[in-house]
């Protein structure tokens, strides 16, 4: 823990959170969404076949059709937990499905990518306990109506390859970067490279905070972005009651020591996406400690890849510190006008928000 603390305090400060004095909150911020032509919705309603869900990931199909996915069952872990999944067209979701159960034991953390291509990707883990985690995906030719068998990503892994939460993005040379980390012995963020449509994949070495530091870095659950040409920033999801950072100059094939910022981080998901304009936007939980609330959730946007944050707005903030808003995921729309976001409401549904650009305006 000493090692821990030390390496966490002696990182260089270089982000500033900055709390607007006009920040909206969540019932001001949907009417603006709302009246700019957005959308606030639940993806299913009451009546669903499973007691808890969690984890969701989205991504818009080249038709314009929004997939959703996340994992569901009694609860987190039990082996009845599946990967359950639902299209939207027209504003109108489908019935929930149940897209992929590969064995009798908790499947996890869904992931939906779409590629240069169009095609379309999910992956998840599957494994009763996260350090032995197996990645498996699945692929869709068809904006997501049929699927492929799911298949290892990496064959015999153990302990997670791949993206762990949050999707991979393709960088300016065409490779996918997939945003890793496992939790065997500790926790260890990387980055997973693959250059042949993700047919294999090349693993960076262990994100580090020096270059004496042992063992982990107690972070996981990376969240990329690329801002030039082959450089590439991460931020990251900690124990320590403030979100991480780093970043690669090379592709993501090597990455510099982690750097504290002074972003809160209560260690749940955080979900960071480049907007058409370069701007940064952020959905986190804007609370430190570990195992904090998880509300409100709020969004950030930073001009400067980082450096620096003001709070947009807080899209879900309940008086009730038992509440769960959390594992934000975000895409933007095939037409670039707009920024698609889900995440888990109260364990029981899945919120999404279609939120023009017009709205996030500085």
């Amino acid at each position: 823990m000493l090692r821990s603390f030390l390496c966490s305090v002696s990182c260089c400060m270089l982000a500033t959170v900055m709390a607007s004095a006009d920040t909206t909150g969540p019932g001001a911020f949907g009417r603006a969404v709302r009246d700019a032509g957005g959308e606030i919705s639940f993806v299913f309603g009451d009546h669903r076949p499973f007691e808890q869900c969690h984890a969701s990931t989205l991504v818009q199909a080249a038709d314009g059709t929004v997939l959703a996915a996340w994992f569901a069952g009694t609860k987190e872990k039990h082996p009845d937990v599946g990967i359950w999944f639902a299209r939207q067209q027209e504003g109108k979701w489908s019935e929930p499905f149940r897209i992929a159960k590969i064995n009798e034991t908790a499947h996890w953390n869904p992931v939906l990518f779409r590629d240069a291509e169009d095609e379309i990707h999910l992956f998840f883990k599957i494994g009763p306990e996260i350090p032995f985690w197996q990645t498996y995906w699945m692929s869709s030719e068809d904006n997501g109506q049929t699927w492929s068998e799911p298949v290892e990503l990496v064959p015999g892994d153990q302990g997670g390859r791949g993206p762990v939460r949050s999707a991979p993005i393709v960088l300016s040379d065409g490779s996918w970067l997939a945003p890793a980390s496992t939790e065997y012995q500790g926790w260890f963020p990387f980055a997973d490279r693959s250059t042949d449509h993700g047919e294999t994949w090349d693993r960076s070495e262990n994100f580090t905070c020096d270059k004496d530091a042992l063992g982990g870095t107690n972070a996981i659950q990376p969240t990329l972005w690329e801002s030039e040409k082959g450089h590439v920033h991460a931020l990251l999801r900690t124990q320590y009651g403030y979100i991480w950072k780093t970043e690669s100059k090379d592709y993501g094939k090597t990455w510099a020591p982690v750097e504290k910022t002074e972003l809160p981080n209560n260690n749940s998901g955080i979900e960071a996406l480049r907007l058409p304009d370069g701007r940064v936007l952020l959905c986190y939980n804007p609370v430190g400690g570990n195992w904090g609330d998880r509300t409100p959730l709020d969004l950030a946007i930073s001009s400067d890849d980082g450096e620096t944050w003001k709070t947009v707005a807080h899209v879900e903030d309940d008086a009730d510190k038992d509440s769960e808003f959390s594992y934000p995921s975000m895409k933007m729309s095939v037409d670039g006008k707009s920024v698609l976001l889900t995440y888990t409401w109260q364990r029981d549904k899945v919120r999404f928000w279609r939120i023009p650009l017009e709205v996030l305006a500085d």
